[in-house]
């Protein structure tokens, strides 16, 4: 087995975005033809804060607006998980063993209509609402721990 702990991770934020229903968005990947779904999430930019990484990403995977959204919360600490050894060399060109990752929860204030993965550069090809408990049910094995994590540490704002 091949060791890949010298690589960095790759810095990441990620957005737990809840709708009036207190469900939360879900996109399921447009570059797998599996079954997992995953909340908005991306890489920071050189330069650029977490915070308003969360809401590019936010707008170039959902279209949706950062008008549209209130910021909730953020984990006060960064979240990590590891890629499978058999991806690590094929994701982000190899650079990076996995993502640490800065979390949002945000409150999404729009309607259904202003949601648009139809992006420029498209990372879903359908999207849902879902129940907080459902995440880590729906996610790739890999991201479970995390998205666990998370739906944990957001549940007060569920309620």
């Amino acid at each position: 087995m091949l060791d890949f702990t010298h690589l960095p991770y790759r810095p990441c934020v990620g957005i737990m975005l809840l709708n009036a229903k207190k469900r939360v968005f879900v996109g399921q990947r447009i570059d797998t033809h599996s079954d997992a779904w995953q909340m908005p999430q991306g890489g920071i930019d050189d330069g650029e804060i977490p915070h308003d990484a969360a809401l590019r990403e936010l707008g170039e995977e959902t279209g949706i607006d950062a008008a549209h959204v209130t910021i909730v919360a953020r984990s006060p600490t960064e979240h990590f998980y590891d890629l499978p050894s058999d991806l690590v060399g094929k994701m982000w060109g190899g650079q990076f063993r996995g993502q640490r990752q800065h979390w949002f929860l945000m409150q999404f204030h729009g309607s259904d209509d202003a949601i648009s993965i139809a992006t420029p550069h498209p990372e879903f090809r359908a999207w849902q609402w879902v129940e907080p408990h459902l995440i880590p049910e729906l996610i790739v094995p890999f991201k479970r721990d995390l998205y666990a994590a998370l739906v944990n540490e957001f549940a007060p704002h569920f309620r």
